[in-house]
């Protein structure tokens, strides 16, 4: 029997690397790409403009590509489990193919979205491809329980083999005796969105530094795969996180959307390693894939990931409330340059490098404001093109101190971190152009340069910036001192350590030292019951 086919995309935005989309393809007759604009997440998370621009991008893209196989993509509007009993029906669908995804609500609705397809006889068919692995099988492989470290999920990886290859693009062969129906007008229905339509307003985005779509992402991976010594040296700690233009490859929006494959991008990096001499995990480009996959396992596995209360891993902390120093924070205007600068440019950009994103993180919890992780972690989600609900929350937790990392004592300064790899605050200059005119032996604290100074480079620091919202070296001893509780009462409530341990203050930090690449490339993997 000849199938009538939906095929569901969602994050997997894109052709390359689509076993599910192959699979919709297979004995096929009459194929719908679909994507739903599903209401459910613009009423329960902030999207910013600069992200709704860059999904509207991608689906013309996948649009573009697909009718290049003479089909295309129809964008339906709607919660899910109300549209697809009609679509089953008006299509007279048989089967309904998608790609597998770990958030919370996300395995609510699919499940539902499976119950309404057996009873309408429809087959459904998922395929793991967001992830490097089936993160269900990587926490069977642990006894069931979710790996709490970094190296114990590389050995657990070890065991199940390197990841798979990925699988090609589809062709127009692929296409043969298959077709897209079409009405006459099939836009006025099923159209590509506008920003409009979404609620936004075109001229309130920010620079169109990363265009959003597969094409796109395509070309970007191939730009920084020819840069082989480049790729074999890269260690992420030691990239600059106010160079003026991104020291790493800001492929995480389009491995976000899905416009990427991740297995894509893993067996690329392979290719480079295969015979040279290359960086490991965890600081590799290979460890950052292996980062993702860790927190997208802990997702999956962890209930409440994105909380600190019901979440059975992460620490409970009295955290402040004080909504005026989170808007200050959010908005770049505590009156610390740097932490200005990387709010400023995140707000307008939408991307930031990963260790701007440690610096004013730990400046809004346990290092300065005391304010909780959730409530960053709603602005990185609002405001990131790369927002994924999986690291979002497994990131936060980790610089807020609260799971995965427990050297809280560790606290970066939010002046001296950044004159690191920025003396002159060129950085701050870009992004804060009010304080351009300061020298620099001022610019990371313009608040004690004298008032002539100030008055010559045409700002005076609270009239035209704000002073610092708290004394950084007051109030970081004082946190430093409410975390050491913190952690008291947790080990007062449980005789069970947790994971990794605080240590004590001054301790060394133990080196990262699991598996290498090479084991993972070359073990045997265990047969797949999927």
């Amino acid at each position: 029997m000849k199938h009538t086919s939906i095929h569901w995309f969602r994050k997997g935005l894109r052709l390359h690397d689509n076993p599910a989309l192959l699979a919709a393809m297979t004995d096929c007759r009459k194929l719908y790409p679909i994507f739903i604009l599903d209401p459910w997440f613009p009423k329960n998370m902030r999207v910013s403009v600069n992200r709704w621009r860059f999904l509207v991008e991608s689906l013309r893209d996948l649009d573009e590509s697909l009718r290049k196989l003479n089909s295309r993509l129809f964008v339906v509007r709607g919660r899910p489990t109300e549209i697809f009993p009609g679509l089953f029906k008006e299509w007279k669908v048989t089967r309904l193919t998608f790609e597998v995804d770990t958030e919370p609500y996300s395995r609510q609705r699919d499940r539902e979205v499976v119950r309404l397809a057996a009873e309408r006889g429809v087959q459904v068919i998922q395929k793991v491809s967001n992830t490097l692995y089936d993160t269900d099988r990587v926490i069977a492989e642990n006894n069931g329980k979710v790996p709490l470290t970094y190296v114990r999920l590389q050995t657990l990886l070890v065991a199940l083999g390197p990841p798979k290859q990925p699988v090609p693009a589809p062709a127009l062969e692929n296409l043969k005796g298959c077709c897209t129906p079409c009405k006459d007008d099939p836009d006025a229905e099923y159209g590509i969105p506008v920003l409009e339509e979404l609620g936004q307003d075109p001229e309130q985005a920010g620079p169109r530094l990363y265009p959003g779509g597969e094409s796109e992402a395509l070309c970007r991976l191939d730009l920084h795969m020819n840069r082989t010594a480049w790729v074999c040296n890269f260690q992420k700690p030691q990239t600059e996180p106010n160079s003026l233009s991104p020291s790493t490859t800001v492929l995480s929006p389009y491995i976000k959307f899905g416009c990427l494959s991740v297995r894509t991008f893993w067996w690329r990096l392979a290719e480079i390693y295969q015979g040279r001499k290359h960086s490991s995990p965890p600081v590799s480009l290979h460890g950052q894939l292996l980062w993702r996959e860790f927190f997208y396992t802990a997702g999956a596995g962890i209930p409440n990931f994105d909380k600190m209360e019901g979440n059975p891993v992460c620490l409970q902390v009295d955290w402040d409330d004080n909504p005026e120093h989170l808007r200050a924070w959010s908005e770049g205007r505590t009156g610390y340059p740097f932490i200005d600068a990387i709010m400023t440019q995140l707000r307008t950009e939408g991307w930031i490098h990963h260790l701007a994103r440690h610096a004013v993180a730990c400046f809004l919890t346990r290092g300065d404001l005391w304010i909780s992780w959730e409530q960053g972690q709603k602005v990185f989600e609002e405001l990131l093109l790369d927002a994924d609900w999986s690291l979002n929350a497994g990131n936060w937790q980790w610089l807020s101190a609260s799971a995965f990392f427990h050297q809280f004592f560790r606290v970066y300064s939010p002046v001296a971190f950044g004159k690191k790899t920025d003396k002159g605050g060129e950085y701050i200059k870009k992004y804060l152009p009010l304080l351009r005119k300061f020298p620099a032996e001022h610019i990371y604290e313009p608040w004690r340069a004298p008032r002539s100074v100030q008055e010559q480079a045409g700002c005076v620091i609270g009239r035209d910036y704000p002073k610092p919202i708290v004394a950084h070296e007051v109030v970081s001893k004082r946190n430093v001192e409410r975390m050491k509780a913190a952690y008291a009462r947790r080990s007062a409530s449980t005789t069970a350590q947790p994971e990794g341990g605080g240590g004590k203050k001054g301790a060394k930090r133990k080196p990262l030292a699991g598996p290498s690449v090479a084991e993972l490339l070359t073990k045997k993997p265990k047969t797949e019951s999927s």
